[in-house]
């Protein structure tokens, strides 16, 4: 059991008694997720920060460069899922430190991409040994089949978020029928 299983089962044992069972968070799988992706990118930040002066973020997108070669805003905002003010801020701050160069887009003149510089290309290497370090340490305590048996869930799981959205979205329409009717508030991270 998680400390914060123990934490936010001793905050429930204190509350009122309500009529719903509240979400055992031995068993919610959203919890889990949750607390090892933001462990995860807290801790590499913070590696990150001390050792190479940047962040998560810029990680994220120095990843993404060097797979893809070059890559505008919204498709990384798309691929992992941050809102695309962050990536382009992210990008803004990435170009004046000599990380990466902005070019027009070659199959779309409008558009414009980023491309790694030398510099973006020799600081991802860097990290990249202490992110695969980090990535080891972490699945340790899997066996070769485990991982791949996970990968393959996760790659799953990951498939399905539309499908969760159109579910939640028929859930709200069916029990809140009113909440349809009010204007769409945007998450603080879409802005």
């Amino acid at each position: 059991m998680y400390a914060e299983s123990r934490v936010m089962n001793a905050a429930r044992a204190s509350a009122p008694a309500k009529s719903a069972k509240p979400v055992d968070l031995d068993r919610y799988v959203p919890a889990y997720l949750t607390w090892i992706a933001n462990k995860l990118s807290r801790s590499a930040s913070q590696h990150y920060l001390n050792l190479f002066d940047v962040g998560i973020e810029t990680w994220r997108c120095l990843v993404l460069l060097a797979i893809e070669g070059s890559i505008s805003a919204q498709q990384v905002s798309k691929v992992i899922g941050l809102d695309k003010a962050s990536v382009s801020r992210c990008f803004k701050a990435m170009q004046e430190t000599g990380l990466i160069r902005v070019e027009l887009d070659p199959n779309d003149g409008r558009a414009r991409v980023a491309v790694l510089t030398p510099k973006g290309r020799a600081l991802h290497d860097q990290i990249r040994d202490v992110a695969l370090e980090r990535e080891r340490a972490f699945l340790s305590v899997l066996s070769k089949q485990e991982v791949e048996t996970l990968i393959g869930l996760l790659r799953r799981l990951h498939e399905n978020l539309p499908a969760v959205e159109a579910a939640t979205q028929a859930f709200i329409d069916r029990n809140y029928p009113n909440a349809a009717k009010r204007p769409r508030k945007r998450a603080p991270e879409e802005e």
